[in-house]
């Protein structure tokens, strides 16, 4: 039940209320997977900026600036140039969206009656490295704002430093967690406050020129997000007006938004510093008993009801089913808000992709009951991950908006069309073994225990911890007390190279079924190579945990004895927002190209790239399309040397990744993906139409599998 996890969509644990080939083709595909993955493969890197924009207004001097420009709160209401102005908005998060499609996603918004659009800004998107800024391509918030104004919407920041969103690490750049001494994140931490005030820095300097007083868009702030469901500190949200005033000066309003109880309302408030409070709640709740409360928590007059995240659907955590919430009943409940004048913001009204490795977790009561998030963030919203909008949810809402948007009328864009370009026959083409032999040897970690990924530097994606025993006549345990994420076991007796190098695989231990590994006797002639490999699939982004470090972090025992000396090796498709720190050599692919056919025995479940290819005639043909992965396992697809996200239909309920079209060219397009666990028996993925979540031999939660 969701009640019994800590979400950060819920305020304080609320939930949507509702009703009851040869060898020629062989170098290709090879030459394909390295170049395709890079082998370091930027996330977001291949996107253009839109900071050039030639359609996009400039912005505005001081001297052109009128007057009358300015939005603010009196006599309990929002005003827009003195006129009272009704805020009908939705999120819409730019860095979920291909910069390609931002125009696209927000005609439909505004289609749907909307004249606001609120957004986060993920601050490990724009700092993935300490002092590297990154403001450029889905990274690129200048033109996303300005793209708002050039539609005539207004905009509503949540500039974090903390977002939650579902989002890795809730936006915390996870370097963070490798700072010592450690941070106090969330906290009044003066060296926390140190690297916030270097950060927004940065960002509210871009974000001043925006600014509704200045010529832009912005009509409010938001500093942090549902802090009264995490701590109490008000020196910090002091800390953080302080700063965020002194960017952004005090025309602006800054904003909490908080969950509707008076708990909740007394931790996260800011009351001496006249910041607005918004809440959210569970759609269906009576909204008006608690727009009363609402105004306990702001100065006189300076309450205007807001349901800052008014839930159009809900998120979806892999091995559950699908959420899905009541068309009809989710208009009405917006509804009730709409009829009294009260303002509402749609979370979400375009969910998007959590493209890359930067889909978040929750956690149950307990850290190790782990849920991840999927890669789709669709969120039952109106518009869909694709932009469909012919859709109930769509119309219900639309029809509500109608009566109280005074918006000008827009024509609903037509759907999107897709395509499906049909079978694309995957090779086997270069395994784990050979990943790791192709890292670079500086990047490749020794110590006598294991250490966290984020102390290894490697903060996304996977890494290898090899270590080295002796076998016993009957076997060896293996025990990992505390493992984030997920570690698959293999063993192979390298120094003598019986095996050929092939990984032989033992099992796997996960963070929320924990359990020891039986090791069975090999006929190392030494000591026998144990590589376990870890992989991060993203960090709680809510609740008492989210100091979410990944890898091994406790001990490993064998046989009840602790493991000393370890390689952390790191496998390098995490570098997201980075350029490649390797070049691969052909030579290095010499095992695998000697044998790529798989077998029916132990070296099958050794994790490998695969790699394929599909043909678009021309650019006439080039639409949205998805890639379906049922009959495969787990693991993570590039196309065209883009991260796309993660798959694991095994568990379900997503099935297919979708592609939009911006990702495709004319031509060949390659996919290549990382399968880390049994490859579909013929080798073979599809390219479908259509969106599919049924995957998945049951609808349990994934500690439960």
């Amino acid at each position: 039940m969701l009640d019994q996890a800590y979400f950060c969509r819920r305020g304080t644990m609320a939930k949507i209320s509702k009703p009851s080939t040869g060898g020629h083709h062989l170098a290709f595909v090879l030459l394909l997977v390295l170049v395709a993955v890079g082998i370091c493969v930027p996330v977001f890197a291949l996107l253009p900026s839109l900071t050039s924009h030639q359609s996009l207004p400039p912005a505005l001097s001081r001297d052109e600036k009128m007057m009358s420009r300015i939005f603010y709160i009196k006599d309990d209401k929002f005003w827009k140039d003195e006129n009272p102005f009704q805020i009908i908005g939705g999120d819409l998060h730019y860095f979920r969206v291909l910069p390609e499609y931002w125009e696209d996603r927000l005609m439909r918004a505004k289609a749907l009656g909307l004249n606001t659009i609120q957004t986060y800004v993920p601050w490990n998107l724009h700092e993935p490295k300490p002092g590297k800024m990154v403001f450029e391509g889905i990274a690129d918030l200048v033109s996303f704002i300005k793209l708002c104004q050039k539609l005539d919407l207004l905009v509503m920041l949540r500039a974090g430093p903390y977002i939650c969103g579902e989002w890795d690490l809730g936006g915390f750049p996870a370097w963070l967690l490798a700072v010592k001494p450690p941070l106090k994140l969330r906290t009044a931490d003066p060296a926390y406050l140190e690297l916030v005030e270097r950060w927004w820095n940065v960002l509210l300097r871009k974000v001043f020129p925006l600014l509704y007083s200045n010529g832009g868009p912005v009509i409010m702030v938001q500093i942090e997000n549902e802090y009264g469901s995490y701590g109490n500190d008000k020196a910090y949200l002091r800390n953080l007006v302080t700063m965020a005033r002194g960017h952004l000066g005090n025309d602006i309003i800054l904003y909490t938004t908080d969950g509707g109880t008076r708990e909740t309302l007394e931790k996260g408030n800011v009351p001496l510093y006249n910041v607005y409070s918004a809440v959210d709640f569970s759609t269906g709740d009576d909204p008006w008993p608690i727009f009363e409360l609402q105004r306990k928590f702001n100065a006189p007059g300076r309450s205007p009801p807001l349901s800052s995240e008014f839930y159009t659907g809900w998120l979806t955590h892999w091995g559950e089913k699908i959420a899905k919430t009541d068309a009809e009943f989710t208009a009405a409940s917006l509804e009730k808000i709409l009829s009294s004048n009260g303002s509402a913001v749609l979370y979400m009204v375009h969910g998007g992709t959590n493209f890359g490795f930067y889909s978040g977790a929750n956690t149950g009561s307990e850290e190790f009951d782990y849920k991840p998030d999927l890669t789709s963030y669709d969120y039952d919203a109106p518009i869909k991950e694709s932009g469909e909008i012919d859709n109930p949810k769509f119309k219900a809402l639309r029809r509500v908006i109608k009566k109280y948007s005074a918006a000008p009328h827009t024509t609903t864009p037509y759907n999107t069309k897709r395509k499906a370009y049909g079978p694309i026959k995957m090779q086997r083409t270069i395994s784990l073994f050979d990943l790791m032999a192709m890292t670079d040897p500086v990047d490749v970690i020794t110590s006598t225990n294991p250490i966290s990924m984020e102390s290894a530097g490697h903060l996304f994606g996977f890494l290898v911890y090899e270590s080295s025993y002796i076998s016993k006549k009957s076997g060896n345990i293996l025990r990992i007390p505390k493992v984030h994420d997920r570690a698959q076991v293999f063993v192979s007796c390298l120094s003598q190279d019986v095996d050929g190098g092939v990984l032989r695989y033992i099992g796997t231990t996960e963070r929320w079924n924990n359990q020891p590994v039986s090791i069975p006797t090999t006929e190392c002639t030494s000591n026998t190579s144990l590589f376990i490999l870890v992989e991060n699939m993203g960090r709680v982004n809510y609740g008492p945990y989210i100091f979410d470090e990944k890898g091994i972090l406790s001990p490993v025992y064998l046989d009840g004895e602790i493991l000393h000396g370890w390689k952390m090796i790191p496998i390098p498709f995490h570098n997201v927002n980075q350029m490649p720190h390797f070049s691969f050599k052909m030579q290095h692919t010499k095992k695998s190209s000697e044998n790529l056919e798989l077998t029916n025995d132990v070296g099958q479940k050794e994790p490998a790239l695969f790699a394929g290819e599909f043909s678009i005639n021309s650019v006439e043909e080039i639409k949205d399309t998805y890639l379906s992965f049922n009959g495969w396992g787990k693991g993570v697809a590039f196309v065209n040397k883009f991260n796309i996200g993660r798959y694991w239909p095994s568990v379900g309920p997503q099935c297919n990744l979708y592609v939009p079209a911006p990702l495709l060219k004319p031509g060949r397009n390659s996919v290549v993906i990382f399968e880390l666990e049994s490859p579909h028996v013929d080798l073979l993925l599809r390219s479908v139409d259509q969106e599919d979540f049924t995957c998945g031999s049951n609808y349990s939660k994934v500690n439960q599998l």
